[in-house]
């Protein structure tokens, strides 16, 4: 089965039409969303709905619920008086980390519930659309139409880690199962040259009308040295140079907890890399294959990036650098490390409420990735966008751009 990253409908625009002439385009915008989130589903076996096996990753059967669980809570519950929950024990099951809104299930045993069932969270989920289709085929004012996009976006987060968790907790089967491809693997197209920026003032952040989350606003101007950065990712045959080096095994490439991180953990290779006899493979969501050595590589760590750009004599671009030259190649295959902690951009404030915990109050000990990767959906790309991980973590679609 191929699944492709899906150009959905842009709310933003359909509001718009929705306002003048009572279209049903909001609607169709949530129907594809909600839709592609069970596509992604299809080819599961009832037994792969429930697999957790690290605390990073959560069962598919929880990002189902969740997603719906997030219009619940956050729209239905406050804008229809009569609303009826589902389930009152699922605010418990399907919180991720709302404070605000009570106690939940630890992270870590999301997995090991057995009910409700699969076949209840679909319910969940129909029943919340349900709900939902009145308030989409009526007229919205902006506060609900705000909280909808917020919905959705929300959900295309998750489509993205509903793929890559999957990935993992099938990584761990000894079968190496193949349930869709979404291309993964596929060679890089970009020659690779560098690109000059010269020291001056460069403007940063989000300042159109149009949706973005919390921490990208805060439109301001930063001023950068000159720098030179790759218009091409670091692809697999070079990242296979430095495992040949024996990189894994020099300290002086590495930063300090990134040299604690390689030895504790026994850190050798990218993540879903196998050595045979006849060379690198490669797990992806299509099987195991060969390792496509022009493919930009993947599923690597801060420290692994770090590392990489030292040994070369180069460094990470800051996530400024990144926005100001982002125009000049072409990004989206994977999501790129930069050398800047997670931090709030000036003027940044938190929304009130529950839903202002959606970003700020994750801004310490965190690395921004930048750009997209090849699970994101079309429609949820954009430049200003600020992602971030703990330095340690591989099993997002990451990649390495360098700079110098």
């Amino acid at each position: 089965m191929k699944i492709g990253m899906k150009n959905h409908i842009k709310l933003a625009s359909a509001a718009e039409e929705r306002k003048e002439d009572n279209s049903p385009q909001i609607f169709l915008c949530y129907k594809e969303i909600r839709d592609y989130t069970e596509e992604i589903c299809e080819n599961l076996e009832i037994e792969d709905y429930s697999l957790q096996p690290i605390v990073d990753v959560s069962p598919a059967k929880w990002h189902l619920a969740h997603t719906s669980w997030f219009f619940e809570t956050f729209f239905l519950k406050k804008f229809d008086p009569n609303y009826v929950e589902f389930n009152e024990f699922f605010n418990f099951f399907f919180n991720s980390y709302y404070n605000g809104v009570g106690a939940r299930t630890k992270r870590c045993e999301r997995g090991l519930l057995s009910r409700p069932t699969v076949k209840e969270v679909y319910e969940f989920r129909n029943y919340i659309d349900d709900k939902m289709k009145i308030f989409l085929l009526s007229q919205l004012d902006n506060l609900q139409l705000e909280i909808i996009e917020l919905g959705l976006q929300h959900e295309q987060q998750h489509q993205e880690l509903l793929i890559t968790d999957l990935k993992y907790s099938l990584s761990i089967n000894p079968m190496y199962p193949a349930v869709f491809n979404i291309q993964e693997n596929r060679k890089q197209v970009d020659l690779p040259h560098w690109v000059q920026f010269n020291k001056g003032q460069y403007q940063i952040g989000h300042n159109k009308d149009t949706f973005c989350y919390d921490n990208e606003q805060g439109h301001h101007t930063v001023y950068l040295q000159d720098f030179q950065i790759s218009t091409a990712l670091v692809t697999n045959r070079e990242y296979i140079e430095f495992i040949e080096s024996k990189c894994y095994q020099n300290p002086l490439v590495w930063l300090s907890d990134g040299w604690d991180w390689v030895q504790k953990e026994e850190i050798a290779h990218p993540l879903y890399w196998v050595r045979s006899q006849n060379g690198w493979k490669v797990y992806t969501l299509d099987g195991l294959k060969d390792l496509e050595p022009d493919a930009p590589v993947t599923h690597i760590s801060y420290y692994e990036a770090a590392a990489y750009a030292e040994w070369r004599g180069m460094r990470l671009p800051s996530e400024f650098e990144w926005e100001a030259a982002c125009k000049q190649f072409n990004w989206g295959q994977r999501w790129e490390w930069t050398a800047s902690a997670y931090l709030p951009y000036p003027g940044f404030s938190k929304k009130d409420g529950a839903i202002g915990e959606y970003n700020g109050k994750f801004m310490i000990n965190l690395m921004v990735l930048r750009g997209a990767s090849i699970a994101t959906p079309q429609s949820h790309k954009r430049f200003t966008y600020r992602n971030f991980f703990s330095p340690h973590l591989r099993w997002q679609f990451t990649g390495i751009r360098l700079c110098k």
